[in-house]
């Protein structure tokens, strides 16, 4: 038996045997190839299941969205310091202030999916989605938030100079001089201006924002008089609060604040539904591996039940908690939600 091969016009016979020993050949090396791509799949699919078993296997960044000095800052070196040793890596903390936090999400949004960049950011990361309606990356998608720290009510802080005692005085010289109250913060959009924005909305008040560029000078500016009230994060004004160069007149959350439980809160003082905690918490690269996500979130639960930790943080004001991840994650998209409305309503905008 023979088989033909027609090419180039003419008929070419070759025996059978010499047939299918090529056949043999061409499906040994088809099958040498295939097995070689399989690995070569297989290997690309353990790749990252490899580096999840690995990580941390280098040191690690976080970035803080504000400048040196600072709540944020020093609440970002306290944990890296204590996150660090527990992965037994380094954890760089990489100042890179400015825009709201903007530029720190901007280079998180932008950095690898595999958890060596993560960002320490406050309520404000709730605040950007609406305040920056041209950034080149969308928070909620592109950003994924990992673990919560806590919370720090804020302080509504006057100068001396202002005669009054409490909050309805407060309120009532501001409805008599309309105008004249200069209220400071740390610029447009910052998590002191928003808040004051929105309580002045709520009590029909006229109030002048003064921003600064920082919350420090504008201290400076309100121990001195010449701006009359601040709303505060207690750490960044509860020195000059306990060697009276302000006076405090209430805080911002829900409960009274341990470090001043002799202040009322502000619903407390008249005005219903006002309700301002900023927190603090942990995020990552969206697309980051579930198991490196975990590791981190568990490394930084793990450090906020260090009694050291939260010495620490308690001296910056702030009330340590641990959350689930899922728990953390529905009180940065309510609060999205919510400043969105106040936001809109208050028709502010950063270009």
């Amino acid at each position: 038996m023979q088989d033909h091969d027609n090419e180039g016009g003419g008929q070419r016979h070759r025996p059978a045997a010499t047939y299918r020993a090529s056949r043999r050949l061409f499906a040994r090396r088809w099958l040498a190839l295939a097995a070689t791509g399989i690995a070569a799949c297989a290997a690309l699919a353990a790749a990252p299941a490899r580096a999840a078993d690995d990580w941390p296997s280098k040191p690690l960044t976080m970035l803080i969205p504000y400048a040196p000095g600072g709540t944020t800052d020093i609440i970002g070196r306290i944990l890296a310091d204590k996150v660090g040793r527990i992965l037994g890596q380094t954890v760089v903390a990489d100042n890179r202030g400015g825009a709201g936090g903007t530029i720190a999400g901007t280079m998180l949004a932008r950095s690898n999916p595999d958890g060596y960049t993560f960002m320490l950011e406050h309520i404000g990361f709730a605040f950007n989605a609406t305040l920056y309606p041209h950034l080149s990356y969308e928070p909620l998608k592109d950003i994924t938030p990992v673990a919560y720290v806590g919370q720090t009510p804020n302080v509504l802080v006057v100068t001396n100079a202002m005669p009054v005692r409490n909050v309805k005085e407060f309120l009532d010289y501001a409805r008599t001089h309309p105008g004249a109250v200069n209220y400071g913060s740390g610029g447009v959009g910052s998590a002191g201006h928003l808040p004051m924005a929105w309580l002045q909305s709520k009590e029909n008040l006229t109030l002048t924002h003064i921003p600064y560029k920082g919350s420090g000078p504008a201290i400076t500016d309100l121990i001195s008089g010449r701006i009359e009230a601040m709303l505060l994060t207690i750490p960044a004004v509860l020195p000059y609060i306990r060697s009276g160069q302000v006076r405090p007149l209430a805080t911002s959350g829900a409960a009274r604040a341990a470090s001043l439980p002799d202040l009322p809160t502000m619903q407390e003082a008249g005005i219903k539904g006002f309700d301002y905690e900023p927190w603090y918490g942990v995020f990552v690269r969206a697309g980051t591996p579930p198991d490196i996500v975990a590791r981190l979130h568990d490394a930084i639960n793990k450090a906020l039940t260090d009694p050291e930790t939260q010495k620490k943080m308690l001296e910056q004001g702030l009330a340590v908690q641990t959350w689930t991840q899922q728990k953390f994650q529905q009180t940065v998209r309510a609060d999205t939600e919510k400043w969105h409305g106040i936001i809109t309503s208050l028709n502010i905008r950063m270009n």
